[in-house]
């Protein structure tokens, strides 16, 4: 039970983060500073993830 709750909260995290990220890319360029870090903040998102499934 504990294990689905925490794969709910992770996907949920996921999709936040992603969707933040297209908002701050659309404004300021994919390649801002402030995209790539959200791009590596989701990216340990989607790590801790693919360890958990």
């Amino acid at each position: 039970m504990i294990n689905f709750i925490i794969k709910k909260t992770l996907i949920l995290q996921i999709e936040l983060k992603r969707k933040s990220m297209y908002k701050k890319a659309n404004l300021l360029g994919f390649t801002h500073p402030d995209v790539v870090n959200f791009s590596q903040e989701l990216d340990t998102l989607l790590n801790k993830y693919s360890k958990i499934v």
